[in-house]
């Protein structure tokens, strides 16, 4: 899912987990993924800067990048996506 928003708009994530990869990705710009367990994992792409390093862990609603157009994008905005047992689902029933 692409979310629009200014360019440097904190991204907090969404619930506990560790970071499991933090960098650039060809199609993703500079990307994050967070591992939450349960076979649950949250994916935040095009960012602008990324304040977390791969190991680290989270807590929800920690600031864990900003927003940007890295990719090579027209605009900035937030890919979000959310995965199941590798599986994507609808991350509209996970956020308000």
């Amino acid at each position: 899912t692409l979310i629009d928003a200014p360019e440097g708009t904190p991204i907090r994530v969404v619930a506990d987990g560790r970071v499991i990869f933090a960098k650039w990705m060809p199609g993703y710009g500079l990307l994050m993924i967070i591992n939450h367990g349960n076979g649950y994992m949250t994916l935040y792409g095009r960012n602008q800067a990324l304040m977390k390093n791969t190991g680290d862990a989270v807590s929800a609603g920690d600031v864990i990048a900003t927003t940007g157009q890295s990719g090579g994008f027209d605009k900035s905005a937030l890919y979000f996506e959310i995965r199941q047992d590798a599986k994507p689902l609808n991350p509209g029933n996970w956020c308000n």
